[in-house]
């Protein structure tokens, strides 16, 4: 577990965009696991097992933080002062993505997980995955004012 920490960290930041929440949901995903550790009937797939939890956790913290909106940074990396806006920009269009969108959309660019990864994570099939994909990238494009239309 503590070899995928720094993993879990960055989705979780990603996902609720604050510090002591990414913290918090690490915390409740690493007792759920071990709470269900029986349970896990593949354990070569630990690390997507345990990604799938921490996106429950995140979902969860997310929908009961909504409210109390974070100024935090979608994905804490360091950026050039002429792409901020940009980026500001590209962070605020991914948070406003239905749910499910923003959550791959972070596994695949901000985690580089394949499709087939993160088809496992969500517990979808992999052509599920590539549409919703897809879909995410045309409301990024359109939210953007680089599609015409």
């Amino acid at each position: 577990m503590t070899a995928a920490r720094p993993q879990l960290l960055r989705i979780s930041l990603a996902y609720l965009r604050n510090e002591e929440a990414a913290l918090e949901a690490i915390q409740e995903t690493t007792c759920r696991a071990y709470a269900k550790l029986g349970k896990l009937r593949q354990p070569e797939f630990f690390r997507t097992w345990l990604i799938r939890i921490l996106i429950n956790v995140c979902a969860d913290e997310h929908k009961r933080l909504r409210r109390q909106r974070s100024t935090g940074r979608l994905v804490d990396r360091p950026a050039a002062a002429e792409n901020l806006s940009a980026r500001i920009e590209l962070e605020e269009a991914v948070a406003e993505l239905e749910p499910k969108l923003c959550q791959l959309v972070l596994l695949k660019y901000a985690e580089d997980m394949t499709l087939a990864e993160i088809a496992l994570a969500m517990e979808k099939p992999e052509g599920t995955v590539k549409t919703w994909l897809n879909r995410a990238l045309k409301q990024l494009r359109q939210r953007m004012g680089r599609e015409e239309n």
